[in-house]
């Protein structure tokens, strides 16, 4: 089974206006609402993929009902821990001219919460899946991914990264099967700037001695980068395409890779396959779908 883990789920409020006046009252012209969080994200590119997981995090409140019946609506089995406090945050993406992000706190999450999940961290079993995504919400250690990898070490189970800063580093001597920076997160990792490929290369096997196995690193309309466990590395330019959102493409590009060594893809060919799914998703107004991605897959 695959698991994923949203620690800090959102009510995604996507709204659109013509033109956004700071100060004055604006009408918008489309809205639209949806879960979301990156192991969410995941879970749901998963799906559109025909792979079943399961979604784990925290929810409260009304917000909170409506990401759990969100993600049920779409088909996805969760096992979501309802907090006592608070609710979950709504987290509201004004598009116009720019696009302008407003998004709200975490949860608190008290020790008796992060007890409850990992309880049911204890229920993966030797050849299951485990997405760790996104950030750590500020009332917990930034350790705890890294707690809940040492808590599985002694089973076997496929682990993927997809954070950053202080909470990926903790990770990395746990062996994490995939972690997926950008260029940007890459940059301040190791405190410094990137101007060139040979630099992108130099930095990712620095991640790898670190501890990480395989490594992407997504740059946006520039492409990608993959360093494989093997010690095979390789650039691929992006999928020629109209960019009409980007929000998901890393979390299809993490779910897709994955999706591919499941179904016995050679590493090259899984980060091939990682490309078209990110790309896939950025070129259209939902997460991809299994259509879109293969379409990429076959023709890039």
């Amino acid at each position: 089974m695959i698991y994923t883990l949203t620690l800090n789920p959102a009510i995604d409020h996507i709204v659109r206006v013509d033109k956004l006046e700071i100060g004055e009252t604006n009408r918008m012209r489309e809205e639209s609402i949806s879960a979301g969080g990156k192991g969410i994200n995941v879970s749901k590119i998963l799906k559109n993929l025909d792979e079943e997981s399961i979604a784990l995090g925290y929810i409260a409140g009304f917000t909170g009902r409506e990401v759990e019946r969100l993600v049920n609506k779409e088909g996805i089995s969760s096992d979501i821990i309802k907090v006592e406090n608070g609710f979950t945050r709504i987290n509201t993406k004004i598009k116009s001219e720019k696009e302008t992000e407003i998004n709200g706190p975490g949860l608190e999450i008290t020790e008796e919460d992060k007890e409850n999940l990992l309880d049911k961290i204890d229920e993966i079993k030797d050849g299951d899946y485990l997405f760790l995504s996104g950030s750590i919400p500020s009332s917990m250690d930034k350790g705890f991914y890294a707690e809940i990898m040492e808590r599985l070490s002694s089973k076997d189970v496929i682990i993927v990264v997809d954070t950053t800063g202080e909470a990926l580093k903790k990770t990395l001597k746990y062996v994490p099967k995939l972690i997926k920076p950008n260029l940007r997160e890459l940059e301040d990792f190791f405190n410094i700037e990137i101007h060139d490929n040979k630099n992108i290369e130099k930095y990712t096997r620095k991640l790898q001695e670190m501890g990480a196995r395989n490594i992407i690193i997504s740059m946006g309309g520039d492409g990608a980068y993959f360093l494989s466990e093997e010690g095979n590395s390789m650039f691929l330019e992006a999928p020629k395409g109209k960019v009409i959102d980007t929000v998901g493409s890393g979390d299809s590009m993490v779910a897709g890779f994955i999706y591919a060594i499941k179904k016995g893809y050679s590493l090259e060919a899984a980060f091939k396959f990682s490309v078209s799914c990110g790309s896939a998703t950025a070129f259209a107004e939902k997460l991809a779908t299994k259509k879109e991605i293969l379409y990429l897959y076959k023709n890039s």
